[in-house]
């Protein structure tokens, strides 16, 4: 399999959120705006790339009794590291983000990512393929966060493009309007495919 097939897949065919629906919990509990999407998808990219990349490079010493745990303590390293730089860094998305960052270690995405590509394949394989994925998480998460903020509050990475005297749609800003947008755009994504 080419390079530009396995960063490629996580993108379009394999989309963690809109093709396997993978990592629903922060993709439905932080994406109430762009820039919580982006930060979560840009959190969780780093850490998919990193882990895949340790994981393919220690994958022939991991005894296969120990794999599962393994592969967390490998997680969880990476996942500290970016929740430290986020609050360094980054405190106000940090703060927003909150407990959803720690979460990462168990997020579907990287373990099984983890468990289907980088305990089989070469470091730059696994690497690319981290580095897809995590960009198809993130652009998902980006996405559904500005329609949910362009519909909520008339805003798009905090800037309001509507009058402030006009309300947005109450209700996308809340949970159920993360149900509703992840439902619909699933379907529009669906449709397309059927159609090409």
């Amino acid at each position: 399999m080419n390079k530009w097939t396995i960063f490629s897949r996580g993108i379009i065919r394999e989309n963690p959120v809109f093709a396997l629906l993978l990592g629903l919990c922060p993709t439905l509990g932080v994406t109430s705006s762009a820039i919580n999407g982006m930060g979560m998808g840009l959190a969780t990219m780093f850490v998919l790339i990193m882990s895949n990349m340790m994981i393919s490079l220690l994958k022939n010493v991991i005894p296969d009794k120990v794999r599962i745990p393994a592969f967390i303590v490998v997680i969880a390293s990476f996942v500290t590291m970016v929740d430290f730089i986020m609050a360094g860094f980054a405190p106000g998305i940090h703060e927003q983000l909150g407990l959803f960052i720690p979460l990462i270690v168990v997020n579907c995405v990287v373990l099984g990512r983890a468990e289907a590509f980088a305990n089989k394949n070469s470091v730059l394989s696994s690497t690319i393929d981290g580095a897809g994925m995590g960009l198809g998480f993130t652009l998902a998460l980006t996405l559904l966060g500005a329609i949910r903020e362009i519909l909520g509050s008339g805003a798009v990475f905090g800037m309001k493009f509507i009058p402030a005297s006009a309300d947005g749609i109450l209700v996308f800003i809340l949970a159920p309007g993360a149900f509703i947008t992840l439902g619909f755009l699933i379907a529009l994504i669906n449709h397309l495919r059927k159609t090409s």
